[in-house]
Protein backbone atom coordinates (compact mmCIF):
# COMPACT_ATOMS: atom_id res chain seq x y z
CA UNK A 1 0.00 0.00 0.00
CA UNK A 2 1.77 3.44 -0.78
CA UNK A 3 1.93 6.20 1.56
CA UNK A 4 -1.08 8.43 2.25
CA UNK A 5 -3.97 6.67 2.01
CA UNK A 6 -5.96 6.22 4.40
CA UNK A 7 -5.67 10.44 5.18
CA UNK A 8 -7.09 12.51 8.27
CA UNK A 9 -6.98 15.88 8.00
CA UNK A 10 -7.69 18.46 10.81
CA UNK A 11 -8.28 21.93 10.21
CA UNK A 12 -6.28 22.40 13.36
CA UNK A 13 -5.25 19.94 15.92
CA UNK A 14 -2.42 19.50 18.98
CA UNK A 15 -0.20 17.78 17.33
CA UNK A 16 -0.29 15.32 13.94
CA UNK A 17 2.57 12.88 16.06
CA UNK A 18 -0.44 12.70 18.47
CA UNK A 19 -3.16 11.37 16.65
CA UNK A 20 -0.69 9.36 14.69
CA UNK A 21 0.85 7.12 17.94
CA UNK A 22 -3.34 7.04 18.74
CA UNK A 23 -3.89 5.14 15.10
CA UNK A 24 -1.36 3.34 15.35
CA UNK A 25 -2.02 1.77 18.94
CA UNK A 26 -5.68 0.90 17.19
CA UNK A 27 -3.84 -0.57 14.17
CA UNK A 28 -4.48 1.77 11.39
CA UNK A 29 -2.68 0.24 8.47
CA UNK A 30 0.65 1.23 6.70
CA UNK A 31 0.92 4.48 4.91
CA UNK A 32 -1.86 5.96 6.91
CA UNK A 33 -1.15 10.17 6.66
CA UNK A 34 -2.28 12.34 9.27
CA UNK A 35 -2.12 16.30 7.83
CA UNK A 36 -3.20 19.79 9.83
CA UNK A 37 -3.17 23.32 8.80
CA UNK A 38 -2.11 24.21 12.21
CA UNK A 39 -0.71 22.41 14.92
CA UNK A 40 -1.03 24.00 18.41
CA UNK A 41 1.86 21.71 20.57
CA UNK A 42 3.64 20.16 17.89
CA UNK A 43 6.90 18.96 18.60
CA UNK A 44 10.10 18.76 17.46
CA UNK A 45 13.18 16.61 19.43
CA UNK A 46 13.72 17.27 22.67
CA UNK A 47 10.58 18.51 23.25
CA UNK A 48 11.20 21.34 21.23
CA UNK A 49 7.87 23.03 19.89
CA UNK A 50 7.35 23.01 15.72
CA UNK A 51 4.84 25.94 14.97
CA UNK A 52 4.23 27.18 11.55
CA UNK A 53 1.24 30.09 10.53
CA UNK A 54 -1.77 27.92 9.30
CA UNK A 55 -1.69 26.40 5.80
CA UNK A 56 2.08 27.46 5.25
CA UNK A 57 3.70 24.06 6.37
CA UNK A 58 3.39 20.62 5.77
CA UNK A 59 2.64 19.48 9.44
CA UNK A 60 2.40 15.96 8.62
CA UNK A 61 2.70 12.45 10.43
CA UNK A 62 2.91 8.68 8.64
CA UNK A 63 2.00 5.66 10.40
CA UNK A 64 5.13 3.03 9.13
CA UNK A 65 5.19 -0.75 9.35
CA UNK A 66 7.86 -2.81 9.54
CA UNK A 67 9.69 -0.07 9.13
CA UNK A 68 13.31 0.46 7.96
CA UNK A 69 15.99 1.28 10.94
CA UNK A 70 17.51 4.18 9.26
CA UNK A 71 13.92 5.74 8.92
CA UNK A 72 14.85 9.04 10.14
CA UNK A 73 17.66 9.32 7.33
CA UNK A 74 15.70 8.10 4.83
CA UNK A 75 13.08 10.96 5.53
CA UNK A 76 15.62 13.38 5.64
CA UNK A 77 16.76 12.75 2.22
CA UNK A 78 13.40 12.43 0.77
CA UNK A 79 12.78 16.34 2.73
CA UNK A 80 16.30 17.22 0.98
CA UNK A 81 14.94 16.23 -2.79
CA UNK A 82 11.85 18.27 -1.98
CA UNK A 83 13.85 21.07 -1.20
CA UNK A 84 16.05 21.33 -4.01
CA UNK A 85 19.86 20.78 -4.56
CA UNK A 86 21.03 22.98 -2.25
CA UNK A 87 19.49 21.52 0.64
CA UNK A 88 21.78 19.49 3.37
CA UNK A 89 20.99 16.98 5.79
CA UNK A 90 22.24 17.67 9.34
CA UNK A 91 22.52 14.24 10.99
CA UNK A 92 20.35 12.74 12.21
CA UNK A 93 17.22 14.61 11.45
CA UNK A 94 17.32 18.33 10.24
CA UNK A 95 16.92 19.62 6.32
CA UNK A 96 18.62 23.03 5.80
CA UNK A 97 19.15 25.19 3.51
CA UNK A 98 21.79 27.95 3.21
CA UNK A 99 22.74 26.70 7.03
CA UNK A 100 19.09 27.50 7.58
CA UNK A 101 15.99 25.06 9.07
CA UNK A 102 13.51 24.33 6.64
CA UNK A 103 12.11 21.39 8.12
CA UNK A 104 12.47 18.70 11.54
CA UNK A 105 11.46 15.23 11.35
CA UNK A 106 10.71 13.11 14.44
CA UNK A 107 10.60 9.43 14.81
CA UNK A 108 8.27 7.92 17.52
CA UNK A 109 7.26 4.46 18.00
CA UNK A 110 6.89 1.07 19.78
CA UNK A 111 10.07 -1.14 17.65
CA UNK A 112 8.52 -4.03 19.57
CA UNK A 113 4.86 -4.02 17.97
CA UNK A 114 6.59 -2.86 14.93
CA UNK A 115 5.11 0.66 13.94
CA UNK A 116 6.45 3.60 14.14
CA UNK A 117 5.41 7.11 13.52
CA UNK A 118 7.20 9.83 11.31
CA UNK A 119 6.69 13.45 11.64
CA UNK A 120 7.59 15.67 8.94
CA UNK A 121 7.21 19.65 9.86
CA UNK A 122 8.13 22.01 6.14
CA UNK A 123 8.46 25.55 5.93
CA UNK A 124 6.87 25.51 2.52
CA UNK A 125 5.49 29.39 2.56
CA UNK A 126 6.29 30.46 5.97
CA UNK A 127 7.40 34.61 5.44
CA UNK A 128 10.79 35.20 7.27
CA UNK A 129 8.54 37.82 9.04
CA UNK A 130 6.51 34.91 10.45
CA UNK A 131 8.79 32.92 12.06
CA UNK A 132 8.83 33.27 15.73
CA UNK A 133 11.52 35.91 16.58
CA UNK A 134 13.75 33.60 18.87
CA UNK A 135 14.19 31.19 15.49
CA UNK A 136 14.55 34.17 12.83
CA UNK A 137 18.60 33.75 13.05
CA UNK A 138 18.06 30.17 12.77
CA UNK A 139 14.80 28.54 10.77
CA UNK A 140 14.43 29.29 6.79
CA UNK A 141 11.36 28.41 4.53
CA UNK A 142 11.54 27.26 1.14
CA UNK A 143 9.63 30.55 -0.17
CA UNK A 144 7.05 29.20 -2.01
CA UNK A 145 2.96 30.18 -1.89
CA UNK A 146 0.50 28.42 0.21
CA UNK A 147 -1.22 27.07 -2.76
CA UNK A 148 2.08 25.15 -3.24
CA UNK A 149 1.65 23.00 0.18
CA UNK A 150 -0.09 20.08 -1.16
CA UNK A 151 1.67 19.85 -4.22
CA UNK A 152 4.61 19.84 -2.46
CA UNK A 153 3.46 17.58 0.23
CA UNK A 154 2.41 14.51 -3.12
CA UNK A 155 5.81 15.09 -4.21
CA UNK A 156 7.26 14.49 -0.41
CA UNK A 157 5.00 11.07 -0.09
CA UNK A 158 6.57 10.16 -3.53
CA UNK A 159 10.25 10.90 -2.20
CA UNK A 160 9.43 9.27 1.16
CA UNK A 161 8.48 6.08 -0.91
CA UNK A 162 11.19 6.09 -3.12
CA UNK A 163 13.80 5.63 -0.35
CA UNK A 164 11.84 3.77 2.22
CA UNK A 165 12.43 0.99 -0.75
CA UNK A 166 15.50 1.81 -1.51
CA UNK A 167 18.85 -0.56 -0.79
CA UNK A 168 20.69 0.79 2.00
CA UNK A 169 23.76 1.82 1.11
CA UNK A 170 22.03 3.77 -2.09
CA UNK A 171 19.97 5.71 0.72
CA UNK A 172 23.19 6.39 2.69
CA UNK A 173 25.13 7.62 -0.69
CA UNK A 174 22.64 9.93 -1.21
CA UNK A 175 22.63 11.46 2.58
CA UNK A 176 26.61 11.38 2.39
CA UNK A 177 26.29 13.41 -0.47
CA UNK A 178 23.88 16.06 1.54
CA UNK A 179 25.99 15.31 4.33
CA UNK A 180 25.97 19.09 6.13
CA UNK A 181 28.37 18.18 9.03
CA UNK A 182 31.44 16.39 6.87
CA UNK A 183 34.32 18.07 8.48
CA UNK A 184 33.16 20.67 10.59
CA UNK A 185 33.24 20.76 14.55
CA UNK A 186 30.70 19.63 16.26
CA UNK A 187 29.28 18.93 19.81
CA UNK A 188 27.17 17.05 21.49
CA UNK A 189 26.30 15.79 25.36
CA UNK A 190 29.07 13.60 24.94
CA UNK A 191 32.43 15.68 23.91
CA UNK A 192 33.12 17.23 20.81
CA UNK A 193 34.99 16.75 17.58
CA UNK A 194 35.29 17.07 13.23
CA UNK A 195 32.41 15.02 11.49
CA UNK A 196 33.88 12.63 9.32
CA UNK A 197 31.03 11.45 7.54
CA UNK A 198 27.77 8.64 7.97
CA UNK A 199 29.20 5.18 8.04
CA UNK A 200 26.88 2.10 6.78
CA UNK A 201 24.94 1.32 9.95
CA UNK A 202 24.26 5.42 9.52
CA UNK A 203 26.08 6.69 12.73
CA UNK A 204 27.79 9.60 12.90
CA UNK A 205 31.32 9.79 12.90
CA UNK A 206 33.51 12.05 14.31
CA UNK A 207 37.05 12.44 15.10
CA UNK A 208 38.13 13.80 18.53
CA UNK A 209 41.35 14.07 20.30
CA UNK A 210 41.44 10.94 21.43
CA UNK A 211 39.98 8.97 18.43
CA UNK A 212 37.38 8.31 16.31
CA UNK A 213 33.74 7.20 18.07
CA UNK A 214 30.30 6.55 16.30
CA UNK A 215 27.33 8.32 17.79
CA UNK A 216 24.38 6.46 17.87
CA UNK A 217 21.15 9.00 17.93
CA UNK A 218 21.09 11.97 19.77
CA UNK A 219 22.20 15.84 18.93
CA UNK A 220 24.60 17.74 17.49
CA UNK A 221 25.72 21.20 17.59
CA UNK A 222 27.75 22.84 14.86
CA UNK A 223 30.91 24.13 17.27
Amino acid sequence: MSLGAPRIHFRRVDSTNERGRELAQRGAPHGTLITAGEQTAGRGRQGRIWSAPPGSAILCSLVIRDHPRMLPLCAGVAVADLAGPDARVKWPNDVLVNGRKVAGILVEGRPQERWAVLGIGVNVAVRPDELAPELRESAGTLGLRRQDVEPALERLLERLERWIAAAPEEMLEAVRARDALVGRRVKWAGGEGEAAGIDGDGRLMVQTDSGRVALEAGEVHLG
